[in-house]
């Protein structure tokens, strides 16, 4: 697939070609740029299938970029020293990025995935999250990207009212009572749910903190959400939960 790299360190830029070129078949880079303005005219020319971009460059960052190319018709794979908040932006919004220094095992498994993508036309709208979520408040992100077997369904995550584990998979259930498989563990939903929101009450369910109609006390006790559903609050978490509300 014809790709081209956005980097401002010509080091990075070299040990990233080494490795497409020695561990991701079928990618053939067409080019590189270090900054903004190279980059626009680079993408222009070639239009790539898969930009692998750079956070931060000269003068400008990765997302002035993209804000300028936009409505966007290739796949990106972001290279990041982000913090840890931003990674969340990322995950939220599914798109897939590399820490630095890049491992061969999370390239190989991001271009696979940037190339299955590359027949759905998703990458507008989890742009659009991305962008909603860097520039929230760090405890007010704001939607999310759930990916089911189909393909990606945009949510609203205060529109969440619980988390519900289903084996590998993850049953979403939203206010109006709509219902999501989503194919992502419930682990991985408890690790990126802001946590001044969601809370784990049990092994197999998290729920919105602002759903909880009341609580009824018992060894571990129980919550009813808004919707009547009544859970479980596991022993062990019972007084991590019950300090939320002291």
């Amino acid at each position: 697939m014809l790709s081209v790299i956005i980097d401002d360190e010509p080091k990075n830029v070299r040990i990233l070609k080494n490795l497409l070129e020695n561990y991701c078949s079928g990618i053939n880079i067409a080019g590189d740029a270090g900054n903004v303005e190279d980059a626009y005219l680079l993408i222009k020319k070639t239009e790539p299938e898969i930009v692998f971009l750079d956070i931060e460059m000269p003068g400008a960052n990765a997302f002035d970029l993209l804000d300028k190319l936009m409505p966007i018709s290739f796949e990106v794979i972001f290279i990041t020293a982000f913090d840890n908040y931003s990674l969340k932006a990322f995950k939220y919004a599914a798109l897939d990025y590399l820490l630095k220094p890049v491992n061969i095992e999370e390239l190989q498994a991001a271009v696979s995935k940037a190339v299955a993508r590359t027949q759905h036309k998703t990458i507008n709208q989890q742009l659009l999250t991305l962008f909603q979520n860097v520039q929230a408040p760090k405890i007010q992100l704001k939607k999310m990207a759930i990916p089911t077997i189909n393909g990606l369904i945009f949510v609203t995550i205060e529109d969440i009212m619980r988390l519900e584990a289903n084996g590998n998979y993850t049953t979403v259930v939203l206010k109006n009572k709509e219902r999501i498989t989503a194919s992502k563990n419930i682990k991985e939903y408890e690790d990126i749910l802001p946590e001044e929101m969601f809370f784990r009450v049990h092994n197999s369910h998290i729920i919105n903190l602002n759903c909880i109609k009341n609580y009824q006390k018992g060894r571990g006790g129980y919550v009813v959400l808004e919707d009547g559903t009544s859970i479980e609050v596991a022993t062990r978490r019972k007084d991590d939960f019950l300090s939320k509300f002291s």
